[in-house]
C-alpha cells in the first residue's frame, strides 16, 4: 500500500527547504553602487544586523550610553561622495542630546548605543537609518547614504 503525501506535509517541507533559509539571510540596505564604493572605500568596516557599517578609529575607554542618556558629540557629516553637509568640532560645543528621544536619526541613535565614551567611529548609515525617501533638502537628497566621523565626548545617566 502506497503512502500519499498531503498537501500540508509537502507546504511544510517547501518551507523548511526554501523559505526558512531566506528568512535568515540579512537584508543589504545598500544598492549594489552603494555597497561597491563602500566595499573599495572601507573593506574593514563591520556590519550590524540593521545595516549601519562602522570602523573604530579610536576605541573609547568609558561607559556605552543607554536609551534616554544624555550625550555629547563632535562630528562631521558627509554623502558618500564626500560632501560635507553638516559638523560640529568644537570641544566646547558639542552637539548634545539625548539618546532615543526623537532628536536625531536612528542610525546615530543605533551607533552610540555600541561606542563607549572617548571612542571615535567612521559610521556609514543606509538612507533608511538616515533621512530616507524624504532626504533633508538642499543638503541632503533622496535616499542618501550618509558617512560620520563621530567622537562620544560625554555621557551621563538621568
Amino acid at each position: 500500500m502506497s503512502r500519499m503525501r498531503s498537501p500540508l506535509s509537502f507546504l511544510v517541507l517547501l518551507f523548511a527547504v526554501v523559505v526558512a533559509p531566506l528568512a535568515h539571510a540579512q537584508r543589504e540596505f545598500f544598492t549594489p553602487d552603494q555597497l561597491d564604493y563602500i566595499q573599495q572605500k572601507w573593506p574593514e568596516a563591520k556590519r550590524t544586523n540593521t545595516g549601519l557599517r562602522y570602523i573604530i578609529q579610536q576605541p573609547g575607554d568609558g561607559i556605552s550610553p543607554r536609551s534616554g542618556d544624555s550625550v555629547s558629540v563632535l562630528y562631521v557629516g558627509a554623502l558618500l561622495d564626500g560632501t560635507v553637509f553638516d559638523k560640529q568640532l568644537n570641544p566646547a560645543h558639542p552637539l548634545a542630546f539625548r539618546v532615543d528621544r526623537g532628536a536625531v536619526i536612528d542610525g546615530w541613535n543605533q551607533v552610540l548605543k555600541l561606542m563607549k565614551l572617548h571612542e571615535k567611529r567612521l559610521v556609514i548609515i543606509p538612507a533608511a537609518l538616515a533621512y530616507g525617501s524624504r532626504g533633508r533638502p538642499p543638503a541632503i537628497p533622496r535616499d542618501a547614504v550618509l558617512v560620520f566621523e563621530m567622537e562620544l565626548v560625554d555621557v551621563s545617566r538621568e
